[in-house]
């Protein structure tokens, strides 16, 4: 239902929808790049869910999920991506020192396909002031003017060269795979579930706890325990 609301979003030649533009949803707006927004972010979940104990249920449940829904992107490529996924490897390899910890971009690859992200810039900013350096994604951004040290020696390095747009159709095809609404709100989801790591690890959810319930607890929350039938139903 809410996939049709993309009727009312501006759409620039028939095929793509204009970032910056309303999604139907008040408050919402086309995103630029949910592509590579969303394959960073699961990227990025996957590896801080690693520093959970493989038996944590909460691990393995958000990995099931973050796994599943990172292949549907991934399956879904824009025209041009094979031609831009050679360009970033070249500029990956020439300019290797750029992409090391603390360089102006931060590498990550997921399967084979090269991901990058530009630290303190990009049009993406999250709502948490000290994880936008992490969630930054690629866009066509120089280095920050007035860095200091390294960062500042690397101002010639082009700016990255952002991933080729996916198509209206190719975004609707990717909301009607993962059916969690608009892909801004699955990119929303996203972003919530990877700062909600740290605060399970910083939890420690996956330890016993230091109170056992008591017996019979929670059997009000059970499914169907807790409204009753008005009446027995009828004898047939």
């Amino acid at each position: 239902m809410r996939v049709t609301l993309r009727l009312f979003a501006s759409v620039k030649s028939g095929r793509y929808l204009q970032p910056g533009h309303p999604t139907g949803l008040t408050g919402l707006f086309n995103h630029s790049s949910p592509r590579s927004a969303l394959i960073y972010i699961y990227g990025s979940t996957l590896e801080r869910l690693k520093t959970l104990p493989e038996h944590s249920v909460y691990r393995q449940s958000t990995e099931a999920i973050t796994k599943h829904r990172l292949q549907i992107i991934q399956s879904i490529k824009p025209e041009g991506y094979e031609e831009w996924a050679k360009r970033a490897a070249e500029t990956l390899e020439k300019y290797p020192e750029a992409f090391k910890p603390g360089g102006t971009y931060q590498y990550q690859s997921i399967g084979e396909e090269p991901y990058v992200s530009l630290r303190n810039g990009g049009q993406y900013e999250s709502e948490n002031e000290n994880e936008n350096e992490q969630l930054a994604y690629p866009e066509r951004v120089e280095p920050p003017a007035g860095a200091p040290g390294e960062m500042t020696e690397m101002r010639d390095i082009p700016g990255w060269e952002g991933q080729p747009p996916l198509e209206a159709s190719q975004i609707e095809d990717a909301e009607n795979q993962i059916g969690a609404g608009l892909i801004e709100e699955v990119i929303q989801v996203a972003e919530g579930e990877l700062k909600l790591v740290d605060t399970m690890i910083e939890s420690k959810v996956w330890e016993e706890l230091e109170e056992k319930p008591q017996p019979g607890q929670w059997d009000y929350f059970a499914r169907d325990q807790h409204t009753k039938p008005t009446q027995e139903p009828a004898n047939k």
